[in-house]
């Protein structure tokens, strides 16, 4: 049975070195993901989860076990990138042929009960579509996206992670599905009742 979030920080904080690559190996890839999305430089993403793993394993003891581990990590690799961002003011690209492996977050967006291949065809149009749409958000409703839809946090994580209200986080993720659904409807992408 694993170990649970909580035991490994106390486990770490102790001094216990495989906790410390416990932590990491459940936590590497959505950190990563998630920073990729944002600075969309693979080898700046690869430093900046590095240096979000750095701080937050220098603030351990700062970690409040009343959260949970994932959105306290998810917050220190949120403000690693967006201070990146404000340093380099990178401007944002579309998010077709980005580097990451895994945009299985879309296909959690789309509707895979029906085998057909017309459903099939449409359903890829659809993700292909969507890593569009999601590319050319603003940067702060693409966030809140991928945080919702991608790493699945509830409203009040986001909120948490990105230091908004959480009225402002639901606004946020109404507006950016809107601006999404526009954007598929734009391309001919049929949306109905999808987004």
């Amino acid at each position: 049975m694993p170990i649970d979030d909580h035991t490994l920080v106390r486990r770490a904080l102790s001094g216990d070195q495989e906790a410390y690559r416990e932590i990491v190996n459940r936590y590497q890839r959505p950190i990563f993901s998630l920073i990729l999305r944002m600075v969309r430089d693979r080898s700046l993403a690869e430093e900046l989860a590095q240096d979000a793993f750095v701080k937050a394993f220098t603030r351990l003891e700062s970690f409040d076990p009343s959260h949970k581990l994932s959105s306290w990590l998810f917050k220190i690799a949120h403000n690693t990138a967006i201070d990146q961002l404000r340093r380099r003011r990178v401007d944002t690209v579309p998010i077709e042929g980005a580097d990451d492996d895994s945009p299985g977050w879309i296909a959690s967006v789309a509707d895979e009960s029906e085998p057909s291949p017309e459903r099939r065809a449409a359903q890829m149009d659809l993700m292909r579509g969507l890593e569009v749409a999601v590319g050319r958000l603003r940067p702060d409703y693409r966030e809140v996206i991928l945080l919702r839809f991608q790493e699945g946090l509830a409203y009040d994580e986001i909120a948490e992670v990105t230091g908004l209200p959480l009225g402002t986080v639901k606004t946020h993720i109404h507006r950016a599905r809107k601006e999404l659904a526009e954007t598929l409807r734009e391309m001919g992408i049929d949306v109905a009742g999808r987004l």
